[in-house]
């Protein structure tokens, strides 16, 4: 079946794309999310006279993100868990602790654009990706220490 997209879609096309899928996955995914429409020639006159607004609210939406990637890239977190003799975390760090922390600096992020391979599991210092739009990515330095570590540098201070 063929469809006109209305969104971008991961791994699918870009909005105003005529892509090729399975009938499956428009009727059930696609379609009822409003993320495409049937390629018929009616549509492809809307989605025409339509797309100088999706490129305007594209631009907006690139200059936004890039916004927050610049506030982004210049906060450092740390997050203190307990940990046991070989310095292994009990639990874990993932994507919701760090919006979490992130909200506590002030900038309040989806935790699905946070991108975790895996949770984090040990300490140290890591580098982690925050995808903010399509061609947008910047990276939020995290610092996982011990909890009793957290205390002791902060009565250092």
């Amino acid at each position: 079946m063929e469809v006109i997209l209305r969104e971008h879609v991961d791994n699918l096309g870009r909005r105003g794309e005529i892509v090729k899928v399975a009938d499956g996955y428009a009727r059930n995914y696609l379609l009822p999310r409003k993320l495409a429409l049937l390629a018929t020639e009616g549509n492809k006159k809307v989605i025409e006279r339509e797309r100088a607004k999706f490129d305007a609210k594209e631009a907006e939406e690139k200059k936004v993100a890039e916004a927050i990637a610049d506030r982004i890239a210049n906060v450092e977190l740390e997050i203190s868990r307990k940990v046991g003799e070989t310095e292994a975390l009990y639990g874990s760090v993932t994507s919701a602790d760090i919006a979490e922390a992130l909200l506590a600096k002030g900038l309040d992020l989806d935790k699905r654009k946070i991108v975790l391979q895996e949770p984090i599991k040990k300490l140290g210092a890591f580098d982690i990706p925050v995808k903010l739009h399509r061609e947008v990515t910047t990276h939020v330095k995290l610092k996982v220490v011990a909890e009793g570590q957290a205390e002791k540098a902060a009565d250092n201070k």
